[in-house]
């Protein structure tokens, strides 16, 4: 469903926290680059301002936007921390609304609000956990609960608190002891964090090519309280590398070809475009039904889940416009529509279903979160 690279050569800055100089601010272009001491500056939007850091600038934010040159200078000094890595010739992005992750909450040190991951659906979960968080949050700061506090008891909950309050003074002590750029934390690598925030009651299996790894997992799930899950982490056994024994290198070709076959015999046509993603359905082979009419819905239904699965294994997003087959009969629109709707909410990374245009056409918004699957492998410097 999905896939992540992790490359040698670059080392993964996203959620790293720095003490930065601003170097260029740009009032037409609404934000300013800062200097964190690494090869590249990070770009700083004016949306990326924390309400903090305008109170103490003079501002009241609700009233509107504040122009990004009447809060930040050349040569000021601030913390902030890096939200999206560089894509292509793009300077990393940075945001002074820090946000530090722990096993059940995310914390907001600068931030007054509250917020439930809405993956936890069931009501008398999401009461629990925003009473337990209202009792333990200090004033100005804000927690967001994740997927996996509605399995922690209070104690485990107000651990974790404890522990990102302690990270963030810690933070706050090292950027008061420098008054030059740079790093004040360093967030989680790829594996840790997938572990961290992945590994939940759900989770069946984690497989794992090398033996020294295994090991390595195992403490470090040791390390954040997550040895419940110890007998998980397993190492995976035979003749044939992991990959060839679950044809991983196989399903990432696929995964890169314009064409993408349905089980039903239609199939999905992916191209990308500077502007959009155009997503076009065909019909295929279908005798699996007897009228036209029940071929062209299973088609289109099962376009809907693949497309979602291709968005997540793609890594696709921005505007995704998809032209599926005509359908005569409103009720069979509407099914093909709740099961994008569906699906869509599978996705960690925010996708929504916007609307269907007067020519039929469903449009779906993804939220960037990074390079696109394919942009990873063209750029990757090593050997797969």
């Amino acid at each position: 469903m999905e896939i992540y690279y992790g490359h040698p050569s670059r080392e993964r800055i996203v959620g790293n926290i720095y003490k930065g100089q601003v170097e260029d601010v740009l009032p037409g272009m609404g934000s300013a680059f800062v200097d964190v001491g690494e090869s590249r500056s990070l770009f700083l939007s004016q949306n990326e301002l924390n309400d903090r850091l305008l109170t103490e600038r003079g501002f009241k934010p609700w009233q509107g936007t504040v122009a990004i040159n009447k809060v930040l200078k050349p040569g000021q000094m601030l913390t902030l921390q890096v939200r999206r890595e560089g894509i292509g010739e793009k300077n990393p992005q940075g945001t002074t609304k820090i946000s530090i992750p722990g096993r059940f909450w995310v914390y907001l040190p600068t931030e007054d609000r509250l917020g439930v991951s809405r993956r936890i659906d069931n009501v008398r979960d999401q009461r629990k956990i925003r009473k337990t968080a209202r009792a333990i949050k200090r004033p100005g700061e804000g927690m967001i609960a994740r997927t996996a506090a509605q399995w922690a008891s209070q104690a485990e909950l107000e651990q974790d608190h404890r522990l990102l309050v302690e990270t963030w003074e810690s933070v706050q002590a090292a950027a008061k002891g420098t008054s030059s750029p740079r790093l004040l934390y360093k967030g989680m690598g790829l594996v840790q964090s997938i572990l961290r925030d992945r590994l939940d009651p759900g989770t069946k299996e984690v497989l794992v090519d090398s033996p020294f790894f295994h090991e390595k997992i195992l403490s470090f799930l040791d390390y954040i309280g997550m040895s419940e899950y110890r007998d998980r982490i397993r190492v995976h056994r035979g003749k044939e590398s992991m990959f060839d024994a679950h044809r991983i290198e196989d399903q990432i070709q696929e995964s890169l070809s314009r064409r993408v076959p349905l089980s039903g015999g239609g199939s999905i046509v992916i191209d990308e475009t500077e502007a959009l993603i155009a997503i076009d359905v065909n019909t295929g082979g279908d005798v699996r039904h007897r009228n036209q009419q029940a071929a062209i819905l299973n088609t289109n239904l099962e376009a809907a889940t693949e497309i979602a699965r291709q968005l997540r294994l793609r890594q696709i997003s921005g505007i995704i416009i998809v032209d599926f087959v005509d359908m005569d009969d409103p009720k069979d629109v509407q099914t093909v529509i709740d099961r994008v709707k569906e699906e869509l909410k599978k996705d960690r990374v925010s996708a929504d279903f916007v609307d269907m245009t007067g020519l039929g056409l469903v449009e779906i918004t993804r939220k960037r979160r990074g390079e696109s699957l394919a942009d990873m492998l063209e750029n990757a410097d090593f050997d797969a």
